[in-house]
């Protein structure tokens, strides 16, 4: 809730100085004659609209689960991103096409004094409403926020160089209004296509945060028992909501009781210190059996010669049917990974022939 108000309330600051800043930007264009300055106004108006969209998007993602959407809505707030994305993609072409017909039929501007003083008023309004929009937005991992305060920072560079077209009109009677917006309104394209790439990348699903996934990684090894962490996996349903699983190696004397008490407090702890639901699997470790330990050796000098394999864990010696079981974490880069994996089934066979082998190939989502 503290977050979704701290939305709420710097999208509504937003709107209330925009729409002042229309007010003032609009009546000083028309009298003024400058067509930048009304664009400008006009920008204004869509940050007020991006603050909208981005308090209906803070409510409709705090709305608890249901039935329906049992991990909950707090992926709207990526929907919200995506619209306010466009929204700054439109506002660029049209400062492109207005910027362009001002080039080929330029307007003499009628610039004061007083015009100027208030444009240099919103232009330093605009980058503080920018700055504050985009670090709020930062820091509570909200990024419609981010976006709205990416557009804001945009339009107070727009207004600057109304102004410094206002001033080279002046004093030199040269008129760069057409080319300064033109060449701001590139800018507001890239920004706009960075905004949509970055939220559609987290809509599809994104690699886990390496800083996350080595702190998770420290938390769960501080318990002495565990031998090792691996698979971590973590499922993005909002900026604040995140379902996952990992698998931890322990020794394959544990008790069902002893490995549920494990895991349970290991679960709560995660819980508790990233607000993660975490499920834990188990890979039992039983290579402190000599004959195993050094399997196991043999099998780790086999993997080293494959450059596309990053990872071995899992490895288990079931005694009741012979069989030997790993997982390979295998770069994406390789084109055969089925091959690599086979390769090495092949190679460990040859030196212990009376085993069978089930080898399960991983991707690397975050070791």
């Amino acid at each position: 809730m503290d977050r979704k108000k701290t939305i709420i309330k710097t999208s509504i600051n937003g709107i209330i100085v925009n729409l002042i800043l229309v007010a003032f930007k609009a009546i000083i264009g028309f009298l003024a004659n400058s067509v930048m300055i009304i664009l400008d106004a006009v920008n204004n108006l869509s940050d007020a609209l991006s603050s909208t969209i981005t308090i209906a998007g803070a409510k409709l993602a705090a709305k608890n689960p249901d039935k329906e959407h049992p991990y909950g809505h707090g992926r709207i707030e990526y929907l919200a991103s995506m619209i306010i994305a466009v929204i700054i993609f439109a506002a660029g072409l049209g400062a492109f096409k207005e910027s362009i017909e001002k080039i080929i039929n330029p307007v003499s501007a009628n610039y004061s004094v007083i015009s100027l003083v208030v444009i240099a008023v919103a232009v330093a309004t605009k980058f503080i409403l920018g700055i504050y929009v985009k670090n709020t937005g930062r820091k509570i991992n909200s990024q419609s926020l981010v976006a709205s305060g990416t557009d804001a920072l945009f339009d107070g560079v727009i207004s600057l160089s109304t102004l410094v077209a206002a001033g080279v009109s002046m004093i030199w009677h040269i008129n760069l209004e057409g080319i300064l917006g033109a060449i701001i309104a590139v800018f507001i394209f890239k920004s706009s296509i960075e905004i949509l790439k970055e939220t559609v990348s987290d809509m599809i699903g994104s690699r886990v945060d390496e800083d996350l996934a080595k702190k998770l990684k420290e938390t769960i090894n501080s318990f002495e028992i565990v031998q090792g962490v691996y698979d971590l996996i973590l499922h993005n349903y909002g900026p604040t909501g995140m379902i996952g699983s990992v698998h931890i190696q322990v020794p394959d004397e544990m008790t069902a009781k002893e490995i549920h008490v494990l895991t349970k407090t290991i679960e709560t702890k995660v819980y508790k210190e990233f607000n993660i639901i975490l499920t834990i699997g188990i890979y039992a470790a039983n290579t402190s059996d000599e004959k195993f330990a050094k399997l196991k050796k043999d099998l780790d000098e086999i993997v080293k010669k494959y450059k596309s394999i990053l990872q071995l864990h899992g490895f288990y010696v079931d005694t009741r049917t012979n069989n030997i079981m790993f997982d390979l974490i295998i770069d994406f880069d390789e084109k055969d990974p089925k091959d690599v994996r086979d390769s090495v089934i092949s190679e460990i066979k040859e030196k212990y022939p009376e085993y069978e082998y089930s080898v399960i190939i991983d991707n690397d989502y975050s070791d």
